[in-house]
């Protein structure tokens, strides 16, 4: 069987990928390892994979960014799946991230960059791949965050929801999250807050999908089996936060999660804080792992918060709001029919 990952190269990344190398079972798997520039990292994955060359793995340019890039790679995988020069995917898991702080940007389709990279690009890529997916135990794993839920006591605490018009992120259309005029940088005069919106609501997108994609794909005998699962794997010193102030970067994740993170999750497993290598065990976990609960042999509709049951948005779990999501993404992608396998695609 494959693996795909996207943002193989960042830190949560990295690390998922070093602790598939590490352990046997998970190296058994193909590894399809989707990087921005593939030729810059060969030398990164090849150091990483030294130890274990047991390994087969491939590295993929992808640029989330762009529509044409999601269609081209997803074209290539499932070619090679189709030939059989490599095993279908058994998991794929949506890693890759973006988050502005300062500045606000949009992709050549005229999309929000933190909607475009965080959800629409990934969402996508998994339709355009399920022709791919192995259809008995194949497992969809979204990289959540607690930005998601306005209502996390995490978001209480530093404020950037208490606007009432924040509270509130998807109404009757998903264009402007698309175009990233809700919450746009040039309505608020914070430096952050805005854009730390903006990458809450493309992750409770991609959360609502446990929901609303996990749905069609029951409705659709080929692809039943297959399950949708999110998890937020915690604050990490990761290089997400390259874009913030540098309080935040360098005193608040670098030094402070890069000295204390360890003692904290020792502390705190599912706390705040939180190392890459304990987080890339929950993801893992939630790829693979029939248990314990609340994994199951088909863990669909899960919401994880490193290794227990987590709170997630109320908006994620309202089938209108879902339905919302869904027609949005039909129109900012211009999904047609022949590029997916699922029935009910709309």
């Amino acid at each position: 069987m494959s693996i795909l990952l996207t943002g193989a190269s960042g830190g949560l990344g990295g690390a998922i990928f070093s602790q598939i190398v590490s352990t046997p079972a998970l190296r058994a798997h193909h590894g399809i390892y989707a990087v921005r520039d593939a030729a810059s990292s060969k030398s990164t994955f090849k150091k990483l994979s030294s130890s274990s060359p047991f390994h087969s793995y491939e590295l993929v340019s992808l640029d989330l960014s762009r529509l044409q890039s999601v269609r081209e790679v997803a074209a290539a995988i499932n070619a090679q799946v189709e030939v059989g020069s490599i095993p279908p995917i058994t998991a794929i898991i949506l890693n890759a991230g973006y988050e502005e702080a300062e500045r606000q940007t949009w992709t050549e389709d005229g999309l929000d960059m933190s909607f475009m990279v965080n959800y629409l690009g990934h969402w996508l890529l998994t339709l355009l791949l399920l022709q791919s997916v192995d259809r008995e135990r194949g497992r969809i794993v979204w990289i959540s965050s607690w930005a998601q839920n306005p209502e996390d006591p995490h978001n209480i605490m530093n404020g950037s929801f208490k606007d009432n018009r924040y509270k509130t992120m998807v109404f009757d259309d998903l264009e402007p999250l698309a175009k990233g005029t809700w919450s746009s940088n040039a309505d608020d005069n914070t430096s952050w807050a805005a854009a730390y919106r903006r990458y809450g609501a493309s992750k409770m997108c991609g959360v609502a999908m446990i929901h609303e994609l996990q749905s069609r794909l029951d409705q659709d005998p080929l692809l039943s089996k297959i399950s949708v699962l999110a998890i937020d794997p915690g604050a990490m010193a990761t290089g997400i936060i390259r874009h913030s102030h540098w309080f935040v970067r360098v005193l608040v994740f670098r030094v402070f999660a890069g000295i204390f993170g360890t003692m904290l999750v020792y502390l705190y497993p599912n706390g705040s804080w939180r190392t890459p290598r304990k987080s890339a065990r929950d993801v893992l976990a939630a790829a693979f792992d029939c248990g314990p609960p609340p994994l199951t042999a088909q863990p669909k509709g899960v919401y994880l918060n490193g290794s227990e049951a987590g709170q997630y948005s109320s908006e994620a779990k309202d089938p209108k709001k879902g339905q919302v999501i869904w027609e949005g993404s039909l129109r900012s992608s211009a999904l047609e029919g022949h590029e997916t396998i699922l029935r009910q695609w709309r």
